[in-house]
């Protein structure tokens, strides 16, 4: 099945505002730019859409609803995020609300601007993801588990030989797709970037998401990058490592490269009926179930900061600089909440050797 995106000339039945030409100088300059010139949703919904959103709003759950929050701050950091679609996903409400805790961060000089986790985070599995790509020679199979409102298949050209498989909620892809039709009456052409997409309406906790994803057209003796943004820690323990052993034991076939994000036991605090897996030790658990060559990075690290965490005593820094075995920060008691950002891979070549040496 095949999805188009919007042409310029066509945005969706609304407006977005232009960039100033400044806010690129400020993001040369190492600077983010202040709460006059940050970049505001222009929107001008259609009845149909402000409908949808309204369904999102009353009908979701707060789990199904975050991948519209996740639409938001892609949108509202358009300077260091190209989305063309984010707006669209996100709604009124999510991005009025974002844009409002943005210019009162901005406004009032804070070390931590509202909206900048997501776009770290967007930025490091973006580079990650074109990286992989890039070294099984340009094509690979793609997997987003709980993808929500992601767009990748649609703007990233590095997936252009890549068949790309989205998976979540049967409401949420359904809104999905009705979002796009809804905006896109006056587009015949499909504007993949993808060599191909593939929604597949399933829920990961579920122990025959795999079969489902197969019965898609998933081959497992292929290269794939499987990509788990944002949704790992919203699972079970069980659930979790029963989705991240399935990925672990397709490295036994073929060449693979996982993706994903892991907060600590701290971090689940910040909204305990939502989150419930957590890790310390994420480098330390991949390994265990048969993954190889685990790079771990945190917000605000060389490969993880992207010019928007320049300040020191921002709090991912500070975090940065304290032993990941600290639970409370030693200058207030706060909890250290902690984000993980993990690259894992795994070959047959791989397997055999562990069970040679072992």
């Amino acid at each position: 099945m095949h999805y188009p995106l919007p042409s310029s000339g066509s945005i969706y039945s609304f407006k977005t505002q232009e960039i100033k030409g400044n806010i690129s100088i400020h993001m040369a300059n190492g600077r983010l730019p202040d709460h006059q010139n940050w970049p505001r949703p222009g929107l001008l919904y259609s009845e149909a859409l402000r409908e949808l959103h309204a369904t999102i709003e009353n009908d979701w759950d707060s789990v199904k609803q975050s991948a519209c929050q996740t639409a938001a701050g892609r949108a509202l950091w358009k300077h260091v995020v190209h989305d063309p679609l984010a707006e669209l996903f996100a709604g009124e409400t999510y991005l009025k609300s974002l844009y409002e805790k943005i210019k009162k961060d901005r406004l009032n000089n804070a070390r931590e601007v509202s909206g900048v986790i997501l776009a770290v985070r967007t930025l490091w599995f973006e580079s990650k993801l074109e990286a992989a790509v890039k070294s099984f020679g340009g094509g690979a199979q793609v997997v987003l588990l709980g993808a929500g409102m992601d767009t990748r298949a649609y703007r990233l050209d590095c997936l252009k030989d890549s068949d790309v498989y989205e998976m979540d909620f049967p409401e949420v892809l359904q809104m999905k797709d009705t979002l796009l039709e809804a905006a896109m009456e006056s587009i015949n052409e499909p504007m993949l970037t993808a060599k191909s997409l593939r929604r597949i309406a399933v829920d990961i906790r579920d122990e025959d998401w795999f079969k489902k994803l197969q019965a898609s057209g998933f081959k497992p003796e292929k290269n794939t990058v499987w990509i788990l943004e944002g949704i790992i820690y919203y699972l079970e323990h069980s659930q979790a490592m029963g989705v991240l052993k399935t990925i672990a034991d397709n490295c036994n076939l073929t060449e693979t490269v996982l993706l994903a994000d892991f907060m600590n036991k701290q971090s689940t605090t910040l909204s305990s009926s939502n989150f419930h897996f957590y890790s310390d030790w994420p480098d330390h658990l991949l390994p265990s179930l048969g993954f190889s060559d685990v790079k771990l990075s945190q917000i605000g690290d060389p490969d993880a900061d992207y010019g928007l965490l320049h300040d020191p005593l921002n709090l991912f820094n500070k975090l940065r600089g304290l032993p990941r075995s600290i639970q409370n920060h030693p200058d207030d008691g706060t909890p250290c909440c902690r984000l993980y950002l993990v690259q894992a891979s795994g070959s047959p070549n791989q397997t055999i050797s562990r069970v040679s040496s072992s």
